[in-house]
């Protein structure tokens, strides 16, 4: 039997035991980090849908999301988070999402929204983090 590869958010389970479960049903993230790691692997699989279904309706873009096919995430590391769990109502991730060539540098802010986390936005952390992220990305 192969081994399954472990998700790419960085946590060693399996993509459809991990992140996938999110992305292919209607289980919520069930806290903010969760909902930040599920968020990077939905860049990584190119998963436009997921993000904007996770995007809080008063950021989300009008535009569909224009993502970088080109893109090669490498890894992400949580470096902080505040909230976020099953007792708050927002919640704050800090992390940094390594592509080839760089990294981004973010605290994301999450809130509940009819019960689920949905991402609000971000702060950049490091300067020229937003020109390669946006360009890269188009949004988030």
């Amino acid at each position: 039997m192969t081994p399954r590869p472990t998700c790419p958010c960085g946590l060693p389970q399996p993509y459809d035991d991990c992140c996938g479960r999110y992305h292919s049903g209607p289980t919520p993230a069930p806290t903010a980090e969760a909902l930040m790691r599920s968020r990077y692997t939905a860049f990584v699989r190119l998963d436009a849908p997921y993000l904007l279904r996770t995007w809080h309706p008063r950021t989300r873009p009008a535009e569909p999301l224009d993502l970088d096919p080109g893109m090669r995430w490498t890894g992400l590391e949580i470096l902080e988070t505040g909230g976020g769990t099953a007792f708050h109502s927002a919640g704050t991730v800090t992390f940094r999402a390594s592509y080839n060539g760089g990294a981004i540098h973010e605290r994301s802010r999450f809130e509940r929204v009819d019960g689920a986390w949905v991402y609000l936005d971000g702060e950049f952390l490091d300067q020229g983090d937003e020109g390669n992220y946006g360009a890269r990305m188009s949004s988030s």
